[in-house]
C-alpha cells in the first residue's frame, strides 16, 4: 500500500475511533409523541452514524431498557403524577412544573455522565427549554428535536407577538378567521382556543422559542421537500443550522416504542379484504372523546358501507368505566358484521403499508401524518389538541390529500367524508397526489437525496462540537 493510501486509511480509521468514543446524550420529553421520534432518532445516531448513546428518563412512561440493549440508560426523578400527566402538549403549568423540577436532576446526571465518557452534545425535546440552561453552564452544545412538523412550530413562534399585540382577543368569535401571516391556518386551530389558560400556554411557547433560538442545532422529522418554504422561513429567523432529516419511520419503526401491545390479528384480516378497500381509524395513544361522539364515529363507520379496522384502545372515551368496545350496540355490530375488525391497538406502520388500506382517519399527530404520507395513504382528519389542528388544516388545504372533518362531526359527517375518501374522483385526486409524496419520501433518503445528504451534515456537525 502507498505511503498517501496509508494515510488517508489511518485518518479515516482515527475518524471512526473518534466517534464511536464520542457519546450524544439525549432527553425526551415524555408523552408517547415524543418518545417514538427521539428513540428514532437515537437509532439513527447509533446505528447509521456510529455514536453512543444515552438516554436521560423519567419514570413516567419509562422506556422498555430491555428492548434497547445497545444504549445506557440514566432515570432521574419527575414530578408527574398519573393525574397530571405531560402527556396532553402545552398544558402550561404541567410543563413548566416538569421543566423547572427536572433541571437539576438533569444536570446531575450529565455531572455523572461527564465523568466517565466525552460528550459530544445533548440532544432533548423542544418542550424541556429548561435543558438550555444546563447545557450552558456545563458549556455542551445542545441540540434541539422538535417532533412535530416546520410550519406549526413557524407558528408557535409568533404566538407570544400576536398575544403581545392583542390580535389573540376575542377568539371564540373570530374562530373562523384565517390569519394573515399563516393561510390557511385559522384562529381556532392555534391551541390557545377555548381554553381558560391562555397565558400560561402563551408563556410556554416564549418559552420553548426563546430557549431553542439559544441552541446549537435544530432537527425536525421531515424531508426538506415536504415543508420546503416553512424551512426557508425558519432558517431565516434562526441564526443555526436547521437538518430535515426525516422521515424516521422510514429508517426505525415506531413499533418498539409502543406503550400498547400491538394486535397482530389486524394484518391478518387486512390479508382477506380487497385492495385499497379499508379505512384504517386509530386517534392515537392520549386522544379521548366523550361516549356521544364515539357512537357517532360507530354509526358513520357502519352507514358508511366501507370496510373498516378500528382502533379502539383503553381509555379511549372520557370517564368510561369499562372497555369502549363494550359500549358498542349489538346493532351496530350485526351492520358491519363481515366488513369490520376491532382491535384495542395495531401495528400501524404494517397496517398503513398493507395493500388493502385505501384510507386513513386520523386525529392528525405529526408522527401518523409522516407515516401515512410515507405510504402514499390519504386521510380524513379529527384533530384534538396541540398540533393536530394545524396539521390537519396543513394536509387537507395546502398538500391536499386529507378530509378535514375537524373537531366536532356527526354521524352524517363521518358517512359523507369516508365516502369521499374512499369512493370519489376527489378521493382519488388526493391517492394521486399522497402517492407522489410517497416516492419523494422515499427518494430523499437515498444516495443524494435531500435527508440522506442533511443526515451527512448532521453528522460532521455533530463530529466538530466540543
Amino acid at each position: 500500500m502507498e505511503e498517501t493510501q496509508i494515510e488517508f486509511h489511518w485518518r479515516g480509521c482515527s475518524r471512526w475511533l473518534e466517534k464511536i468514543m464520542s457519546r450524544v446524550v439525549l432527553f425526551p420529553h415524555p408523552g408517547q409523541g415524543h418518545i417514538t421520534p427521539m428513540f428514532q432518532l437515537a437509532n439513527i445516531l447509533h446505528h447509521t452514524m456510529g455514536f453512543a448513546i444515552s438516554i436521560v428518563y423519567t419514570q413516567h412512561n419509562g422506556p422498555d431498557i430491555s428492548r434497547h440493549p445497545h444504549f445506557n440508560f440514566h432515570l432521574i426523578s419527575d414530578p408527574v403524577t398519573a393525574n397530571d400527566s405531560p402527556n396532553i402538549p402545552f398544558r402550561g403549568n404541567p410543563i413548566k412544573r416538569f421543566n423547572d423540577h427536572c433541571a437539576r436532576p438533569f444536570k446531575l446526571c450529565l455531572d455523572g455522565i461527564l465523568s466517565s465518557d466525552t460528550v459530544r452534545c445533548i440532544v432533548t425535546d423542544a418542550m424541556l427549554y429548561s435543558t438550555q440552561a444546563v447545557a450552558d453552564e456545563l458549556n455542551i452544545p445542545r441540540i434541539v428535536l422538535r417532533t412535530a412538523g416546520v410550519h406549526s412550530f413557524v407558528l408557535y413562534a409568533a404566538v407570544p407577538l400576536l398575544h403581545q399585540t392583542g390580535y389573540l382577543t376575542n377568539m371564540e368569535a373570530r374562530a373562523e378567521e384565517v390569519i394573515p401571516e399563516f393561510p390557511p391556518i385559522k384562529l381556532k386551530d392555534i391551541p390557545l382556543f377555548g381554553d381558560n389558560d391562555t397565558n400560561g400556554k402563551v408563556e410556554t411557547f416564549s418559552n420553548i422559542f426563546t430557549e431553542t433560538k439559544k441552541c446549537s442545532a435544530l432537527i425536525f422529522n421531515t424531508f426538506e421537500e415536504l415543508e420546503s418554504p416553512d424551512l426557508a422561513k425558519l432558517r431565516r429567523q434562526l441564526d443555526m443550522p436547521v437538518f430535515a432529516i426525516g422521515p424516521f419511520n422510514k429508517r426505525f419503526s415506531a413499533a418498539e416504542t409502543s406503550m400498547l401491545k400491538e394486535d397482530r390479528s389486524s394484518i391478518d384480516w387486512l390479508d382477506t379484504q380487497a385492495l385499497e378497500s379499508v379505512l384504517y381509524v386509530s386517534f392515537g395513544s392520549i386522544a379521548a372523546m366523550d361516549k356521544t361522539t364515539f357512537l357517532e364515529v360507530a354509526w358513520g363507520l357502519a352507514n358508511s358501507g366501507q370496510p373498516f379496522l378500528w382502533v379502539i384502545r383503553p381509555g379511549s372515551i372520557n370517564g368510561a368505566a369499562s372497555a369502549a368496545s363494550e359500549m358498542l350496540p349489538g346493532e351496530w355490530a350485526e351492520e358491519v358484521s363481515g366488513r369490520s375488525c376491532v382491535v384495542e391497538w395495531a401495528p400501524q406502520e404494517k397496517v398503513l403499508a398493507h395493500s388493502a388500506v385505501g384510507g386513513f382517519w386520523t386525529h392528525s399527530g405529526w408522527n401518523s401524518t409522516m407515516e401515512s404520507i410515507c405510504e402514499g395513504v390519504p386521510m380524513m382528519c379529527a384533530p384534538y389538541f396541540a398540533d393536530q389542528m394545524i396539521n390537519a388544516r396543513w394536509v387537507s388545504e395546502v398538500l391536499r390529500i386529507a378530509i378535514n372533518l375537524e373537531r366536532v362531526f356527526t354521524r352524517r359527517d363521518v358517512e359523507e367524508g369516508i365516502r369521499r375518501l374512499m369512493t370519489t374522483a376527489e378521493g382519488a385526486e388526493m391517492q394521486r397526489r399522497v402517492a407522489a409524496l410517497k416516492e419523494t419520501a422515499a427518494a430523499c433518503l437515498g444516495s443524494g437525496g435531500s435527508s440522506y445528504e442533511a443526515l451527512e451534515s448532521l453528522s460532521m456537525f455533530i463530529m466538530e462540537l466540543g
